[in-house]
């Protein structure tokens, strides 16, 4: 068959599921098999074999690792240690609850990595707060799911480690390139939430003194110990970033467990079975669209996707703003996993053509990719918030892409300014380790 008859039926298949409601990790399964049908040279083995293969991989092991330090993080009421000391800083600039759940989620996306657990932890304690305060319920679940994407950025990001093990670049190098867009994401948040609050009146607390800010702080500072371990292991060379996610795991249940004692052997082994579960969610979906996007490559399918792209011989920039926009509109539709085994392999040709660098792909893929955790239709982290608060999507729609708006920007900048966004990782410079 021809290429564009079997990139039909694969497509084909799969959009027909993501229809019928199929869970996009077995859509993405259900779609592989058609090839079986008419591809003698294609077995049940070989694609079993693929699926396998992208499980071992010594690089996946820290996402368990770091959705356990999440875990344990919430169960053990370590997050509330955090929560203390983002008030004092923030808390007496305009729209205080809205300030702390942005710097809450900077600190907590430092620990976990995840965003889903960013958005399920701090819509039960910012969303009703904010509403008995006086903030705008739709506002007070745009501000919670939009802060929550800085996990996808901030390092140690899950969606790093996908991507790193996929396009195979340095996971450290990554981590410590996700550091100034993450910064910079966080900073446009909080501007929008201050013009929020000065339009809309919301209230603030009062200045927390030099004394509160330091006891807050003496509290808060073991728990924000994980990002410096992380970034210390890469910068210093103490260990690997899979090596990094297993201390941060085990570091968290020491806190919880001896240090803050907020934790018994029960919550803990409770706090297990979550890791994995969610684990086993996340990596059976790695595992299904990684057959599938090999399928893509061993019929050279993105080599006719792209051939007229390619053609068009964009530069530098142009090439970067088309890459965004494609991620922007699949991360939408698909989970930033899948999203990035597929097309992230199918634009990589695309980067090298135009000479950008692997790091400035990978920061504009992933901050693309964090846009489509709170855009409809799939937007994973608004559903949360808007279900833990009982609120429909559309009506938390407008203040969410409102909100999105300056987000654009600083992507926006990451595709114009690359030198500046990768001045940092190269000057740490290459990690030789997973």
């Amino acid at each position: 068959m021809a290429i564009e008859y079997v990139a039909a039926l694969i497509f084909g298949t799969f959009i027909l599921m993501l229809v019928l409601r199929v869970p996009v990790a077995f859509a993405l399964g259900i779609a592989s098999l058609p090839p079986l049908l008419f591809d003698p040279r294609v077995s049940l083995f070989i694609l079993v074999e693929q699926m396998y293969n992208s499980y071992n991989s010594f690089l996946l092991l820290a996402v368990p690792f770091f959705l356990l330090a999440a875990n344990v993080m919430n169960a053990g009421t370590i997050t509330d240690k955090m929560l203390s000391f983002s008030r004092s800083m923030v808390g007496h600039m305009p729209g205080s609850l809205a300030q702390m759940n942005v710097v809450l989620s900077v600190l907590f996306a430092g620990v976990s990595g995840s965003s889903t657990a960013d958005a399920a932890s701090q819509s039960k304690i910012f969303i009703p707060a904010m509403v008995k305060e006086g903030y705008d319920k739709n506002f007070s679940v745009a501000n919670t799911a939009v802060s929550s994407v800085l996990s996808a950025v901030i390092p140690p990001s899950i969606i790093m480690v996908i991507w790193a093990g996929t396009l195979s670049i340095s996971v450290g190098q990554l981590y410590i390139g996700g550091i100034l867009p993450g910064i910079m994401l966080a900073l446009a948040m909080m501007v929008t939430v201050h013009i929020y609050a000065k339009m809309r009146n919301y209230p603030r607390y009062e200045r927390a003194t030099f004394k509160e800010l330091l006891r807050t702080g003496a509290l808060a500072i073991p728990a924000m110990g994980l990002p410096f371990i992380i970034a210390g292991g890469k910068i210093f060379g103490w260990f690997t970033a899979t090596e990094a996610a297993a201390v941060a795991s085990v570091y968290a249940i020491f806190l919880a467990v001896v240090l803050y004692r907020a934790m018994d052997l029960r919550s803990l082994g409770r706090a297990f079975l979550e890791t994995g579960k969610f684990s086993a969610i996340s990596l059976f979906c790695l595992g299904t669209a990684s057959v599938f996007g090999w399928l893509l490559a061993y019929y050279k399918i993105p080599t006719a996707l792209l051939s007229h792209v390619v053609e068009w011989e964009m530069g530098l920039i142009a090439t970067g703003f088309f890459i965004a926009f494609v991620f922007l509109i699949v991360g939408a539709f698909l989970d930033a996993i899948p999203a990035i085994v597929i097309v992230g392999a199918i634009l990589q040709p695309l980067t090298v053509a135009a000479g950008m660098d692997p790091m400035h792909y990978a920061l504009i893929g992933i901050v693309s990719l964090a846009f489509g955790l709170v855009t409809p239709p799939y937007g994973l982290c608004l559903l949360i918030a808007c279900a833990a608060s009982d609120t429909k999507m559309r009506d938390a729609l407008k203040d969410t892409l409102i909100m999105l708006v300056p987000l654009f920007l600083v992507l926006v900048s990451v595709i114009i300014f690359p030198s500046v966004y990768l001045w940092l990782p190269n000057l740490v410079g290459p990690d030789a380790g997973p």
